[in-house]
């Protein structure tokens, strides 16, 4: 009787809207606070129902899960739930199969639901009524223990940890937060306390990667200056807790902006000090003293584009799936046009518009950057380069998966690319093509690494299946800009 509800009100969703808009928005920490009080909550892989702050729902998948929780709270548990369905054809066929697989195993955590938002969210299951390929949060170390991967978070010791650092106390919730998908990101409710939990995803996980201990010892270096980092509250190396490292934060409040910018800053004015912003945020973080603030053998500060190319050459040969011409032409006309590199600086890695939050009201500020587990001792203009290569103009094609990334900054008032690069100051940018080419070159095999995961079961985040095309397009991309230069 549910399923054939749930399929009568989705046919007639569908009736009403002509398409769920899909791709990838923004990463990690960013989504930590952006719904107002009483709205709903979106952490589902590949798709946004776009939610609007007077009325809530603008999608069909947002209506959906209204219907969906309603019916589970009649049930008086959970039935249905939504996860990675970035289709109407997929949202239809996994609505029934999910449905009746729900009925025979009752109410489990998963990151892709859509849910009304609330302050306290249900405990998981027993680890008896959680399917072993998807569970991720359970409550005490000998559910984990059962499971045939393993989970991510386990509360018990976590609780306890957090008792121990003086991080609240009582129940304790957790909520994926973010779309990353490399590092995973939690929003924890500890009795009246709120912080962001930052882990590695489920291994296997490619060799150097996902150094969350890394990316707490930078944060915290960071925090006497200027430098817009995130506040790291505590870190934990012991495994015993969650399986692995891991770091909590605390929670910034704001909007990180992809495809949409807050009400107070879309105008012509506040795009611009938008992006001018960015750029002086990026500046920032290339001016601390790294020995001063005690970073000495956080990286070599020679070098560095000579170790990206081993390195991300390397990591190709780990990563690959298939054969990619592309891939190899490139990685060879990076090594024989290599630039000479300015002074060292940090290099935060990942540095584009959506990896940083800004503040919900005028005048446009960046209030903090986010995902640094990429960040390093090296080339300042990899940074620049990567960031111009990530932006979009008007008129441009959706050509890489980045296009897709900061799609509103096709709005009038944004900077051009040029315009950026002209506020980075006095800075030689001869070679920003190589750098172009590097930032797209080290992302199709990074991206590949995350589709062998894919692949190999490792990981049902659905969104890395896009990557059969985009790693292909990616190198291509790279290609096109290091024989235009």
């Amino acid at each position: 009787m549910a399923i054939a509800a749930i399929t009568g009100a989705f046919g007639r969703l569908l009736r009403r809207h002509a398409h769920v808009g899909q791709g990838a928005r923004g990463r990690g920490i960013e989504a930590a606070c952006r719904e107002p009080p009483g709205g709903h909550r979106v952490v589902e892989p590949g798709v946004r129902p776009r939610l609007r702050r007077d009325s809530g729902i603008a999608t069909p998948i947002g209506e959906l899960s209204v219907l969906l929780d309603g019916l589970n709270a009649r049930a008086g548990r959970r039935l249905v739930h939504l996860h990675g369905l970035t289709s109407p054809g997929n949202l239809a066929r996994g609505l029934i199969q999910r449905s009746s697989r729900a009925l025979k195993s009752p109410g489990h955590r998963k990151e892709g639901r859509v849910r009304p938002k609330s302050p306290r969210t249900p405990r998981s299951a027993p680890a008896e009524s959680i399917s072993p390929l998807v569970a991720e949060v359970v409550d005490t170390p000998a559910e984990a223990a059962r499971l045939e991967r393993p989970a991510l978070v386990v509360r018990e010791p976590l609780a306890a940890w957090l008792e121990q650092q003086g991080l609240g106390s009582g129940e304790l919730t957790v909520e994926r937060i973010g779309e990353g998908h490399s590092n995973v990101t939690y929003l924890v409710h500890h009795g009246e306390e709120r912080f962001v939990l930052r882990r590695p995803p489920r291994p296997p996980l490619p060799p150097s990667a996902h150094d969350v201990l890394r990316e707490a010892r930078l944060l915290q270096a960071l925090e006497d200056t200027p430098a817009r980092g995130p506040h790291v509250l505590a870190a934990c190396e012991d495994e015993g807790i969650l399986g692995a490292p891991f770091y909590v934060m605390a929670q910034e409040h704001g909007t990180v902006v992809t495809d949409t910018i807050p009400a107070a800053l879309d105008t012509p004015d506040e795009r611009r000090r938008t992006g001018e912003e960015l750029v002086d945020a990026l500046v920032e973080i290339h001016a601390v003293d790294w020995r001063e603030e005690g970073l000495d053998g956080f990286g070599k500060p020679t070098g560095y584009l000579e170790r990206q190319l081993r390195r991300f050459s390397g990591l190709w040969e780990h990563n690959k799936t298939r054969e990619l011409a592309a891939v190899q032409e490139v990685g060879r006309w990076l090594a024989d046009n290599l630039p000479e590199s300015p002074a060292a600086t940090i290099v935060h890695g990942d540095f584009r518009l959506g990896n940083v939050m800004v503040a919900d009201d005028a005048p446009a500020r960046v209030i903090a950057v986010f995902d640094w587990e990429l960040a390093t001792i090296g080339d300042p203009l990899a940074d620049v380069g990567y960031l111009s290569v990530t932006w979009t103009e008007p008129g441009e094609a959706d050509d890489t998966m980045f296009s897709s990334l900061t799609s509103v900054t096709r709005a009038e008032g944004f900077p051009s690319r040029a315009e950026l690069v002209a506020r980075y100051e006095e800075r030689s940018m001869a070679a920003l093509n190589w750098y172009q080419a590097l930032a797209l070159w080290k992302a199709a095999v990074f991206m590949e690494g995350n589709f062998k995961r894919f692949q190999a079961g490792d990981s049902d985040d659905e969104f890395l299946a896009m990557f059969d095309e985009g790693v292909p397009a990616l190198a291509e991309k790279a290609k096109e800009i290091a024989h235009a230069g």
